[in-house]
């Protein structure tokens, strides 16, 4: 309905693209009308521009749409220098508005294929998740935690999801149950490979590898005192070998460089070797009151006297300076109880350790990561000098023999599409009687269903994280200030909204 009754003018300013890089202010003069209809709140009004621009905006669509784009592709400040050199001067932060407020208003589109995946604000201290569509590659949504609460509400709200698409995390499976119990859960593919390398490299550090843990069997572990003693005697053994290795090269005659390009260590490194009389174990850090051995002696003193309950000494050690956290100290308790549960007379099973693999080309000990490596790396993808390598650790470990041929049938079932033969392979796993191995089989077996889909069905998490690097990269670039607000207005889709 509109008025015949003219109540005056209005002049707005709107600024347009520029010309040849001078800014351009477009001035126009509207009607401003009466509404004479007496339950009408608004007694004046001012034509609309729809076409030119919305209402109170001070810059037309084209130039907005200009803006939002700039804003979206390079952030606050960088956005406000260029566009400034390009004769249409905007500040950062009605940059940010505008990009912001495009994000707010998001349209619910129906998902049926989400992936879902943890991303860090800040590495081991506060973690965020990212929501992908699968089928349209594109970010639906960032939630600035990652709990369980928060993703299954997300889940909830969305009751046309089919799929979902995770990590071997816990936690998003249990959100998925919850919040989405009609969709199929479906595990990443690459982090099912992932978690039976690092199986192949835990049970290939009973080999003596110092870059490694032990692994011992059950019946071994008889207190963490002694799994600790074998680790770094392990280490020690090591590092022997290495010392006596280069104190041979040296008693040969051969310089620093020459035996630095035959052992491939850092030169600075061979220099340290030779100078010291004996193996030198790594120094340890300097405590300070993070640490609960800062206060060891205050600590024992406690403990002798009967004072053993852990939110006791908390509020004890807070009182004397600690400033870390009260798991931490209560790791430290455990390790204490656990030594003294341990009665005296028990003697440890001797374990059977193999000798360590080496190298047929420079005869350095293989080590456990290049093991796991080549461990599931087919044959046809090896070059010579890996095939000499598999060939000898075949020839010198049994368990790599063993485990090299459930990492390529494992390969196998997972291009094959059949997931009819992963019962098979698990009860193969477990018979092997391999430790590490074995408790990777019962992890499968525990999330059987997920692991089954993943490999049935063609969707992978490989698409979230891809999206996460490109998080990664946003975040850095704005020196990791944006707030949730603003990093979830540029991940999600510049045309989201249309």
């Amino acid at each position: 309905m509109r008025s015949r009754h003219r109540h005056g003018w209005r002049k707005r300013t709107l600024q347009d693209l520029s010309v040849q890089g001078q800014v351009v202010n477009v001035q126009l003069t509207l009607s401003r009308w009466q509404c004479r209809h007496r339950e009408c709140q608004r007694r004046t009004f001012t034509d609309r521009l729809p076409d030119i621009a919305a209402p109170y905006t001070r810059r037309t669509a084209r130039m907005a749409a200009i803006v939002d784009l700039v804003g979206y592709s390079m952030g606050g400040r960088p956005a406000e220098h260029l566009m400034g050199r390009l004769g249409m001067p905007v500040s950062d932060d009605t940059i940010l508005r505008q990009i912001k407020r495009r994000a707010s208003v998001s349209i619910q589109d129906a998902v049926r294929v989400v992936g879902i995946d943890d991303w860090s604000w800040r590495r081991s201290t506060r973690y965020g998740t990212i929501m992908v569509d699968l089928e349209r590659r594109a970010v639906v949504d960032i939630l600035d935690d990652r709990s369980v609460a928060s993703a299954k509400a997300w889940l909830q709200a969305r009751p046309s999801i089919e799929v979902v698409s995770r990590d071997r995390c816990g936690l998003y499976a249990q959100a998925s149950r919850e919040g989405a119990p009609q969709a199929r859960q479906v595990a990443d593919r690459f982090h099912l490979v992932q978690n039976l390398r690092a199986a192949i490299k835990e049970q290939m550090s009973l080999c003596g590898h110092a870059n490694v843990r032990p692994i011992l069997s059950e019946d071994a572990i008889a207190s963490t005192t002694a799994q600790h003693r074998r680790a770094r005697l392990a280490h020690r053994q090591s590092r022997q070998e290495i010392f006596e290795m280069l104190h041979a090269l040296r008693q040969q005659g051969l310089t620093y460089s020459e035996i630095a390009r035959r052992t491939g260590f850092e030169r600075r490194s061979v220099t340290n070797w030779l100078t010291s009389s004996a193996p030198r174990d790594r120094n340890r850090a300097a405590l300070n009151p993070t640490s609960p051995l800062y206060f060891e002696a205050f600590l024992a003193e406690c403990w002798k006297d009967g004072n053993r309950l852990g939110r006791h000494l908390f509020h004890d050690l807070k009182n004397r300076g600690y400033t870390g956290s009260r798991s931490n100290l209560e790791r430290l308790l455990q390790v204490w109880r656990q030594a003294e549960n341990v009665r005296s007379e028990v003697t440890l099973p001797e374990l059977k350790v193999s000798e360590p693999v080496r190298d047929p080309d420079t005869g350095h000990v293989i080590s456990a990561d290049a093991v796991a490596a080549l461990c599931i790396k087919p044959r046809g993808l090896l070059t010579n000098r890996q095939a000499r390598r598999v060939d000898a650790l075949k020839q010198g470990s049994e368990a790599f023999r063993v485990m090299r041929g459930l990492a390529m049938r494992f390969s196998g079932i997972l291009r094959s599409r059949n997931p009819d033969a992963l019962d098979k392979w698990i009860d193969d796993a477990i018979e092997t009687e391999l430790t590490a191995i074995m408790r990777f089989a019962s992890v499968l077996r525990r999330d059987i269903d997920a692991v089954k889909n993943a490999i049935a069905l063609p969707w992978s998490n490989g698409q979230a994280e891809g999206q996460i690097n490109r998080l990664k990269t946003l975040k850095r670039a704005m020196y990791g200030r944006a707030g949730p607000e603003l990093m979830r207005a540029r991940m999600l889709p510049l045309n989201h909204t249309k």
